[in-house]
């Protein structure tokens, strides 16, 4: 439990959070084009004393450890779903804030930004190394390339890797793994009358979206795929000459994402003129000690329903956790808000459960901060 002078940061804090709330999530942030809530950020740091640094993937970087330390690794991704370049649209009513990306991941940066204000302004040092990072690219086709360039930096003096991202209720435990493809098949085309017979390119797709969907789909854990987009023709009476699909495949179980990679191969090798793109790769679950994971990841809810009283259920998610994980790092994803509809534009997060929030931050954070 957090003292009570610690209570007291967030009480007299709250506030402000949602205005700095309001603020953050107002700045557009596409994956890969995140800068300017970067740079809104390290100027935040930098007016109250903290050194952070932009590194080359425009992640934020705070770093609280020596070079010959292990560390503790805490982030939230700067990034949003959407495509906007112009200021989003943020809204308050009652006790209710309204706004694209306004709970998933920007509540959670705002928390993580004061979590770690309050450990400058009281001088705190880690029981362990720590960096936090305010990362890019976490969402869709960003690959979560912005945690990936820092586990890889520092994969072996990792001990442990929390993201924090969704809703207080739920703890990510075990990475969903993915692969995602484009798929573009090229033919020669024609007239539709004068031309017909020759190959098209929409039927071509068709057929091999059709054997894709008739797979056998592993059983061992959850194994999902989906036709995100298809795209292709010119007209009415144009047989298409060219066609594409975006296709996903996802699991928990890294032998389920073998098992679908080998179909999909040997699907698409039936067919001499289609173009595959890997559009991203997110890894499933490495190996891990069992034992010290499960007592890592209990110990984290147990200090979420210190102020959370609600049930927390542990659940696979793809996360920023994967890329940790894929490496044998005890990781967890943690919220700190409850509200529904992310990843739309009618996203909103309930601001009596985003003080809660705060205090679990608080509450996990400066663990590693105690003697």
């Amino acid at each position: 439990m957090l003292y009570k002078y610690e209570e007291d940061y967030v009480e007299k804090e709250n506030k402000y959070s949602v205005e700095l709330l309001k603020q953050l999530a107002a700045i557009p942030a596409p994956s890969y084009h995140e800068e300017k809530r970067a740079r809104f950020c390290k100027q935040w740091f930098e007016e109250r004393g903290i050194d952070a640094k932009i590194d080359k993937m425009n992640n934020v970087v705070i770093k609280m450890f020596d070079e010959n330390q292990d560390i503790a690794v805490f982030c939230g991704h700067l990034d949003v779903v959407f495509a906007d370049r112009e200021l989003l649209k943020i809204t308050q009513k009652g006790h209710y804030l309204y706004g694209p990306g306004v709970g998933d991941d920007t509540a959670n940066v705002v928390h993580l930004m004061q979590v770690i204000h309050y450990i400058h302004l009281h001088h705190l040092h880690g029981k362990t190394g720590v960096l936090f990072v305010l990362n890019t690219c976490e969402e869709g086709l960003g690959n979560s390339n912005g945690c990936r360039y820092i586990v890889e930096q520092y994969k072996n003096r990792i001990k442990s890797f929390i993201s924090f991202d969704g809703y207080l209720n739920q703890c990510t435990n075990s990475a969903v793994g993915s692969k995602r493809y484009r798929l573009t098949v090229h033919c020669q085309g024609g007239h539709s009358y004068a031309d017909f017979g020759k190959e098209n390119a929409i039927e071509t797709l068709s057929k091999i979206m059709y054997e894709l969907s008739h797979q056998q789909i592993p059983q061992e854990a959850k194994t999902t795929y989906n036709f995100g987009k298809i795209e292709g023709g010119t007209t009415i009476n144009a047989i298409a000459s060219k066609a594409t699909l975006l296709y996903e495949y996802r699991s928990s179980m890294q032998s389920c994402l073998d098992i679908m990679e080998k179909q999909f191969q040997e699907i698409v090798s039936h067919y001499s003129n289609v173009e595959i793109e890997i559009l991203g790769v997110r890894p499933g679950n490495g190996l891990l000690n069992r034992e010290k994971f499960e007592k890592f990841t209990d110990h984290n809810i147990k200090l979420i329903k210190e102020y959370y009283l609600g049930d927390v259920e542990k659940c696979a998610n793809g996360t920023d956790s994967n890329i940790p994980l894929s490496y044998g790092i005890c990781a967890n994803t943690i919220g700190t808000l409850m509200g529904e509809k992310a990843h739309t534009y009618d996203e909103w997060i309930d601001l009596d459960s985003y003080k809660i929030g705060f205090k679990v931050m608080m509450n996990i954070i400066l663990e590693y901060f105690r003697d």
